[in-house]
């Protein structure tokens, strides 16, 4: 068999396949949450969100609600070295985010059933 008839049989198969693969997942929703950060702020994304007294004040300083809360924890960067992932029942992790132009630093404990956003406060990096 010649070469270009190999290479036209690997094209039709491949291309018969990423067909098949597309048809399968084209209404699921699928992600590629590989990362650590993605993983974590996943993780966060998708449980009920409780808000202490001090997140309530800098939500209602920092002119933000909950959507807005949520979507920075979404799109944010965790940074795992100042967060506690040692504690077995709940860790704390530190997101920081930014939204209308500042920078803001999150404190969230995320529980088995329940994240808590404990605070948020501005910094500049």
């Amino acid at each position: 068999m010649k070469f270009i008839h190999r290479v036209g049989y690997y094209m039709g198969g491949f291309s018969i396949g990423l067909i098949i693969l597309f048809f399968f997942l084209s209404g699921k929703k699928t992600s590629c949450a590989y990362s650590p950060n993605a993983r974590t702020t996943k993780n966060i994304s998708l449980k009920k969100k409780d808000f202490s007294e001090d997140a309530q004040f800098a939500m209602r300083s920092f002119e933000m609600d909950t959507i807005v809360v949520s979507d920075m924890i979404k799109h944010g960067n965790v940074n795992f070295s100042e967060s506690d992932t040692k504690n077995k029942t709940c860790k704390t992790y530190i997101i920081t985010n930014s939204y209308k132009e500042q920078k803001f630093k999150m404190q969230v404990k995320n529980c088995d059933s329940l994240v808590t956003v404990e605070s948020i406060v501005p910094y500049k990096k």
